[in-house]
């Protein structure tokens, strides 16, 4: 790789102090590096953070200072261009963030040389409908999460896969997941954790009231589509879709969440030898 972009959180790296000597040990490598500069803003919604638009043509990888979330954005934001990112993570290590601060210099080394893979993890595309008027389409790389809104009660769900009815049931919320997104909220209410480079999507409901309501897994090609039902008052208070933990929209009785897998894949590189076993396992020790 000749061709490098720095996407920096601004909190954790605000005197871009790690940006600049990631930028200067690669240009004294003979290489190019450029360094996004703080766009968050009002962009009409195009973007979150980074405009996909200002990454130059000839850029081949996408270095990204922060943590899981940040590279969640950064996934997002540039799903069109389709870069392979690599995560450096300025706190503890994270699933999606391999590489830490003193990990830095040896993982820029193996970008030079070319001893990296990279890992193809799958999207989900979802889109937000009320009376068969889209309100909201947009793409997540962990997971669509779709909860209560206003009031402390609970919302009815009603689960359709490939427009055949699955079930009903009560409960604070329903989240869809990828295998990428099975180690982030879904872990935390229960649901099965899943290797990332497997193809498959999962259904964890948040506080369930019914004895049926398990976490199920699905194959990657299913359409699902989550209704909002009426019998708690839902039409009231509403629901709320949220997107990887970012965009949202909100939802009244009747609506409908449908998601199916995107077509567009994010590209993650990986420096280490690690394992998702063996990281999981660092995760499950603490």
């Amino acid at each position: 790789m000749d061709t490098f972009y720095i996407i920096t959180n601004y909190q954790k790296d605000p005197d871009l102090e790690t940006a600049q000597a990631i930028r200067q040990y690669l240009e004294k490598k003979g290489k190019t590096c450029y360094i996004q500069s703080n766009e968050a803003g009002d962009n009409g919604g195009a973007y979150k953070y980074t405009d996909a638009s200002r990454v130059p043509d000839e850029v081949e990888c996408v270095l990204v200072i922060g943590g899981d979330g940040t590279l969640l954005q950064a996934a997002r934001d540039l799903v069109e261009r389709q870069l392979p990112l690599l995560g450096i993570n300025m706190g503890t290590l994270g699933y999606l963030a391999e590489i830490d601060r003193k990990s830095i210099c040896p993982a820029l080394e193996k970008l030079i040389t070319g001893e990296y893979s990279i890992e193809h993890r799958m999207m989900l595309c979802g889109s937000a409908c009320h009376q068969n008027r889209k309100m909201l389409a947009d793409i997540a790389l962990n997971d669509i999460v779709i909860t209560r809104n206003g009031r402390l009660r609970v919302v009815d769900f009603n689960v359709y896969v490939d427009g055949a009815f699955l079930s009903s049931f009560t409960a604070d919320g329903i989240i869809i997941s990828t295998p990428t997104g099975s180690t982030g909220y879904n872990l935390s209410v229960g649901g099965p954790i899943v290797a990332p480079e497997a193809s498959l999507m999962l259904l964890t409901a948040i506080a369930p009231h019914t004895l049926n309501a398990r976490p199920i897994v699905l194959p990657d090609d299913v359409e699902i589509a989550i209704e909002i039902g009426t019998s708690h008052g839902t039409d009231i208070d509403g629901a709320e879709a949220t997107f990887d933990g970012d965009t949202s929209v909100k939802l009244n009785a009747g609506d409908r969440v449908v998601i199916h897998r995107s077509n567009r894949e994010a590209l993650m590189i990986k420096t280490k030898n690690t394992s998702f076993l063996e990281i999981l396992r660092e995760k499950m020790s603490r």
